[in-house]
């Protein structure tokens, strides 16, 4: 089958470091994979692109131990092989798949309980940018305990992540104020639900304590890490919870824990990819119980999506590493 690989590059960042850039990715012949006990083959028809592709092209986002280097978290396609011991799929069915690698290519391995059915009324190639998504804002949101009436802080709105994370939340029955760099990207925010659409190059801290009466964030998603690791404890209500779910603004950040402790607050940080199976699979059955409903109803609309051919996944990282995007990019075959 044909993957894309990332090719060797003697080029180095000011630290030296070797950073393939977008031209050094190749679509090639690899090895076709065959599914082991408890997997699926799937034929893909679509890969979702995300942040953490960008990462690993360039070494800084290694895929888990036994797990392939080819790139790609998540898919839509078709079942075509099962391994031993599967059971509750057949060859043809249509599925979308939550990976830790391998969807850049023309067939993956799926363990079968990180395989969803295919979300009514959603076309395939923007169901393969549904689930990295839906996965990670679900099962945070349960981690910190989101409840209907508080209010969430989302970074970043107008992303993949943020845009879901709005018409969740209001699914919900929250309140949402996020954060974004544009006017144009703020008024998109407010058109899918947001209540407050705040600029993060001004002072967003002051901007959430004015639109929750001095009171705060119940719980803060946050994508950006150590930038705004102080700013976000300024921002959290009593006992309020933070997650961090992404580095954008570092890893290292200083923390005042007097702040934290006259707040009560909680700080807490997750990742997706390295979860064993068995949390994979149940958070795929919560996505399926919860969120596909909410697509076919209308409570959340899919984010947009700029497709591009696989064989030009370079021009796709570009475009994503651009921060242009206002949504999600996917590739297809």
């Amino acid at each position: 089958m044909h993957a894309i690989t990332v090719l060797p590059t003697d080029a180095t960042d000011a630290k030296g470091r070797h950073r393939p850039g977008p031209e050094n990715m190749e679509w090639s012949q690899v090895e076709t994979p065959t599914p082991g006990d408890g997997e699926v083959l799937v034929k893909v028809h679509a890969a979702g692109v995300n942040r953490g592709d960008l990462l690993q092209r360039q070494g800084l986002y290694p895929p888990p131990p036994g797990i392939t280097d080819v790139m790609g978290l998540e898919i839509s396609g078709t079942v075509a092989d099962l391994g031993p011991g599967v059971t509750g799929w057949r060859e043809g069915d249509e599925v979308v798949a939550l990976l830790a690698g391998g969807g850049y290519a023309e067939y993956a391995v799926v363990p079968a309980g990180q395989l969803l059915h295919m979300p009514h009324g959603v076309d395939p190639v923007v169901a393969s940018t549904l689930v990295e998504v839906a996965a990670t804002v679900v099962s945070n949101m349960d981690h910190v305990g989101l409840e209907a009436d508080q209010t969430l802080l989302v970074h970043g709105g107008a992303g993949g992540i943020g845009q879901f994370a709005i018409q969740y939340a209001k699914g919900l029955g929250c309140r949402v104020i996020t954060t974004c760099g544009t006017a144009e990207k703020r008024q998109f925010c407010t058109d899918i639900g947001a209540d407050v659409a705040l600029d993060y190059h001004d002072d967003w801290v002051s901007g959430v304590k004015g639109a929750t009466d001095g009171w705060g964030a119940d719980v803060i998603l946050d994508v950006m890490g150590a930038k705004y690791l102080g700013l976000n404890v300024d921002s959290l209500a009593t006992g309020g919870r933070l997650v961090i779910i992404g580095m954008q603004g570092g890893a290292k950040g200083e923390l005042n824990i007097g702040k934290l402790l006259n707040k009560r607050g909680t700080v807490t940080a997750t990742s997706l990819r390295g979860r064993p199976a068995e949390e994979k699979a149940e958070i795929c059955r919560r996505v399926e119980e919860v969120v596909w409903p909410m697509y076919a109803d209308g409570r959340i609309n899919p984010a947009p999506v700029e497709v591009f051919p696989i064989s030009e996944a370079g021009a796709a990282h570009a475009r994503l590493g651009s921060g242009e995007v206002l949504g999600k990019v996917a590739l297809t075959l």
